[in-house]
């Protein structure tokens, strides 16, 4: 069971999600608005947000990214705009996961679990080490050479599933299946996460040494020793 916040305008969806994510034994509040939805999520931390972006006092766009600036609350963005940059756009600003509508309850339960498990750790109490990089599965850390490494809950999940993996071709469709625990996508999304992992880990695709590139395939992560 889970604490979730529906974060939703329209009532009678509202009133259906509650309903079917009650039904699967989670707790479930909801609010109708932006403003409502930043004063219960600091005053009653939830375990995710759904998050839909056709909100009547502030895009959810934009609740989004003022909700990143103060929680790392899982949110899984719940709309009707299924177009590629706009996907990408919500994921950059923070979103962990999203749903287009119409959708049924086992896809949406089914994406919760995932990002809630992300978010506990998976109950993976394993440090995966390679070269000078540390990753600490239960506290979910990240060292480099002795430095703290500060990461994106989506970022430490692809770095430790490469990592747990090194010396392996990663393909792109394992990335979209096991990280983003979706089927099919758009690959740009994970150009995008090894771009930011690239940049926080001091290096480039240009010059790699860990996260490798192999054209036409995946990635691979590597000792630079």
């Amino acid at each position: 069971m889970a604490k979730i916040l529906v974060v939703e305008d329209d009532a009678d969806v509202r009133t259906a999600l509650v309903h079917d994510l009650t039904e699967r034994r989670h707790s479930v509040r909801s609010v109708g608005a932006a403003w409502e939805a930043l004063r219960d999520i600091s005053d009653r931390p939830p375990d995710a947000v759904l998050l839909d972006l056709g909100l009547p006092d502030l895009d959810g766009f934009e609740l989004l990214k003022m909700l990143r600036a103060v929680s790392e609350v899982p949110v899984i963005v719940v709309t009707a705009r299924d177009d590629d940059q706009e996907v990408v756009r919500l994921l950059n600003a923070g979103a962990d996961d999203y749903v287009v509508k119409p959708f049924t309850i086992d896809q949406l339960q089914a994406r919760l679990g995932a990002v809630l498990r992300r978010a506990r750790g998976g109950g993976d109490s394993t440090v995966i080490e390679v070269g000078g990089l540390r990753i600490d599965m239960v506290r979910r850390e990240v060292r480099l050479d002795a430095r703290t490494v500060e990461l994106t809950r989506r970022e430490f999940d692809l770095l430790a599933f490469l990592a747990s993996r090194a010396g392996e071709v990663v393909p792109r469709a394992a990335l979209r299946s096991e990280v983003w625990q979706q089927p099919y996508g758009d690959d740009q999304t994970i150009d995008v996460h090894l771009s930011w992992l690239r940049r926080k880990l001091g290096e480039t695709a240009a010059a790699p040494r860990y996260l490798h590139t192999v054209r036409g395939v995946g990635f691979k992560l590597m000792d630079p020793t």
